[in-house]
């Protein structure tokens, strides 16, 4: 019999989460022809649980999004930096306003095509990033989500989260040693921010985008994403959406 570490309760074989304090486990020692081989808790049988209601009042589930099948975070941080890219072409735009030539399409697109082939070239690059990143995490961000009826929090498996840490201070260098303070910014946030958490008392706005198991949950200055399994999806958006009394 296996037991939590945490609170010492009872564990049942290919359970993801104690059901009693929501701890999630770590990867497991089992012995294979005399071997010792590390294996992932975190597989088939743990992500088939789906949504379940624990002994104190709250819900936990894991979900693993394949990034290789399921864009929703390629198009998240792709947002990111295209904000980030259009901040700073309006900015030198403001700066050379005076020596753009409005009236001569010629000059203007010698004026305007090295933005726009560095647009291009800066696609790709997150393309690249991006590709590292899911090759990073086996091609899988697997998550622990906990919710009650006060919000949701959504949280990445210890595994991932120390990888996350160590890229994004690697990023976070890398933009130091260029000067760039947008990519050293961004390096900060990735390493200071491996979970989300969403209060249903100031959640404006609760959108279900089931064809990628994903429901957004905004609030005035953060966006929250909730994965859901097809079974549990129905069940996971009616809740948070009953809860929120804003909506």
């Amino acid at each position: 019999m296996a037991y939590c570490t945490n609170c010492g309760q009872p564990l049942t074989p290919g359970q993801g989460f104690c059901t009693k304090c929501g701890q999630a486990f770590k990867p497991l020692e089992v012995t294979i022809t005399g071997k010792k081989r590390k294996r992932r808790s975190y597989d088939n049988e743990v992500l088939k649980q789906g949504v379940t209601l624990c002994d104190d009042g709250k819900y936990r589930w894991i979900y693993a999004l394949n990034m290789w099948k399921n864009p929703t975070i390629f198009f998240l941080v792709y947002k990111i930096f295209f904000w980030i890219f259009v901040g700073i072409s309006l900015m030198v735009t403001l700066m050379s306003w005076k020596h753009i030539h409005w009236d001569d399409w010629d000059k203007l697109w010698d004026d305007t095509w090295p933005a726009l082939a560095f647009f291009a070239f800066f696609s790709l690059l997150v393309l690249l990033a991006y590709s590292i990143v899911a090759a990073m995490y086996g091609g899988k961000y697997i998550v622990l989500f906990t919710m009650d009826e006060n919000g949701v929090t959504h949280e990445q498996i210890a595994e991932q989260a120390k990888k996350a840490k160590k890229l994004g201070a690697l990023t976070a260098a890398v933009g130091a040693g260029r000067g760039n303070l947008s990519m050293m910014g961004l390096g900060i946030h990735t390493a200071a921010r491996t979970s989300m958490s969403s209060d249903f008392s100031i959640v404006r706005s609760v959108k279900p985008y089931k064809r990628r198991n994903v429901i957004k949950v905004r609030e005035i200055l953060s966006n929250n994403q909730v994965y859901a399994r097809d079974e549990d999806f129905d069940f996971v958006y009616n809740y948070i959406k009953e809860h929120c009394p804003r909506l």
